[in-house]
């Protein structure tokens, strides 16, 4: 056989190799079922839902305000447009979440995914975008560039073993200890960041999905 023949039929195998074997996000995990009932949402307590938020062509799309009032009349919390998974809150396991997300230049100072709930501070994790860069809460920056694209963001919350990663477009590029066990939940959306926000703040979501391992 010639050798160039055989190289190129060799990367060729490879590459499918890669691509039926590599390390899926979701390989070995269970996908759990959603329904209408599993989405609330969570909006400015003063504004109808309709004033942030929108579902069409199979994309929720939601946005807030800097000014926007909180989701509650006693939080004290900044305003925010989110859907909370419900009905699927965990404390063991390993759970996953999955969605493809859009995020219009400008927006800034926003968490547009987390996992609430931790037994030190209110969540485990937080990733929150400034000036399209994505950020661990309002620290180390581990993607850029995500203004007007469509990404895939999977987040695996290892509880037994207090771990939580990160992959973007099925790259893994974020890894960190939790912050201890709890009743916790998947949100995503607009949750405005205590400083250095944007006076408008959106993001999009479609394809969201929940998985879990099963032994």
């Amino acid at each position: 056989m010639n050798f160039f023949i055989f190289i190129i039929m060799s990367s060729t195998i490879s590459s499918l190799f890669l691509l039926s074997f590599g390390d899926e996000p979701t390989e070995g995990f269970t996908e759990i079922t959603l329904r209408e009932e599993n989405f609330e949402l969570q909006k400015p307590y003063n504004i109808p839902l309709e004033k942030r938020y929108s579902f069409e062509n199979g994309t929720h799309r939601l946005w807030v305000y800097a000014d926007d009032k909180p989701h509650d009349p006693n939080s004290p919390t900044q305003p925010r447009t989110e859907i909370r998974i419900q009905g699927l809150d965990y404390s063991s396991g390993i759970w996953q979440f999955e969605g493809c997300a859009f995020v219009p230049n400008g927006t800034s100072g926003a968490t547009i995914l987390q996992i609430h709930g931790a037994s030190h501070g209110a969540t485990t994790i937080i990733l929150r975008i400034y000036n399209g860069a994505m950020r661990y809460y309002s620290g180390q920056i581990f993607v850029t560039d995500l203004f007007d694209k469509w990404f895939k963001v999977n987040l695996i919350h290892n509880v037994d073993e207090g771990k939580v990663t990160v992959f973007i477009d099925g790259k893994q590029v974020f890894e960190t200890k939790d912050q201890g066990p709890g009743d916790l939940h998947f949100k995503c959306g607009v949750y405005a960041a205590p400083a250095n926000i944007s006076y408008y703040m959106e993001s999009r979501w479609k394809d969201i999905k929940i998985y879990k391992k099963v032994y």
